[in-house]
């Protein structure tokens, strides 16, 4: 494993990993309140903290699982869990391909969910 960076959002709403209180979304980010996740209520997100761009060894607070197809409440989508770097936790996923057309908005947006996170500033 290569070295753990971690950075800090500026602002005063921020969402934090529950576990090991690693910064993860700015409020400012929030697309939609009204998503479903695996363990309940969850948002969408324009943007979460990602790499910077660095080799894939110098990750920054979140790291992309593999390419996977799911089935999800609004269809078939190809997505990537995004798991917190620091602790490993499970904090939500990319949306990486949607097949329905009337899903295709998702495309590269983000969901985190409310139940993995802290929030902070609030």
């Amino acid at each position: 494993m290569g070295r753990l960076f971690i950075e800090s959002l500026n602002g005063p709403k921020i969402f934090k990993c529950k576990c090991c209180k690693v910064d993860s979304a700015s409020h400012d980010d929030i697309i939609s309140k009204d998503f479903q996740g695996r363990y309940g209520r969850a948002y969408l997100f324009k943007n979460v903290i990602q790499f910077l761009p660095l080799p894939p060894s110098l990750q920054v607070n979140i790291s992309l699982g593999p390419n996977e197809d799911r089935h999800l409440m609004s269809g078939l989508h190809t997505v990537n869990d995004i798991y917190c770097s620091s602790c490993q936790q499970i904090l939500g996923w990319r949306y990486e391909k949607a097949y329905e057309e009337s899903e295709k908005y998702k495309e590269g947006l983000f969901i985190l969910e409310k139940e993995r996170m802290l929030k902070e500033g609030w």
